[in-house]
């Protein structure tokens, strides 16, 4: 579905991928954030082969370089929000503290500092999909992918969360792919 497919996204960019479903919107970002393989081609981000990495590589890759935000929170229901939000930090070599310190800035960017220990199902909606994206931003990428971000959103919660997204894109640079 993508053959053919040529596409340069500059850093700091906002950009919307629309199309109907099955047109490939889902594989594009997949690929865009390595968490899937090209069967032929290249995608290069800042320089980087992705689909040249080993697999060790490209999870380091991944863990710095991008965040992803997609239509479900897919937060894990026995962690509280401070824990849901360092998992991808455990996968670098930050000390605790430092780990402490990265979830206290990003909940503090979401706007939800009083509420890192509760449970996933103690939040609405809303501040569930808050707490991905706290997770998303918790090592500071330079890309957000976001699949559907807002799809299992009431209107007005939708409208706070692309509100939020456009704030990370304007006001701290995060180039946005959704």
């Amino acid at each position: 579905v993508l053959d053919e497919l040529n596409l340069e996204v500059p850093k700091g960019d906002y950009l919307a991928l629309m199309g109907p479903s099955g047109s490939g919107k889902s594989t594009l970002l997949n690929l865009i954030s390595g968490l899937d393989s090209p069967t032929s081609g290249s995608i290069i981000i800042n320089g980087k082969h992705l689909e040249k990495m080993k697999f060790s590589a490209l999870s380091d890759w991944r863990a710095s370089n991008a965040g992803f935000i997609f239509q479900f929170s897919n937060l894990l229901p026995v962690l509280n929000a401070k824990k849901n939000i360092e998992l991808p930090l455990l996968l670098t070599n930050l000390s605790s503290a430092q780990r402490k310190e990265h979830v206290s800035t990003a909940l503090n960017v979401v706007g939800l500092a009083d509420r890192g220990s509760h449970k996933p199902n103690e939040l609405s909606g809303g501040q569930q999909q808050r707490v991905a994206i706290a997770r998303a931003l918790v090592s500071d990428p330079d890309i957000l992918v976001c699949d559907e971000p807002t799809g299992d959103l009431d209107r007005q919660t939708a409208s706070e969360i692309l509100d939020l997204i456009e704030i990370l894109n304007r006001e701290h640079g995060k180039t946005i792919i959704m």
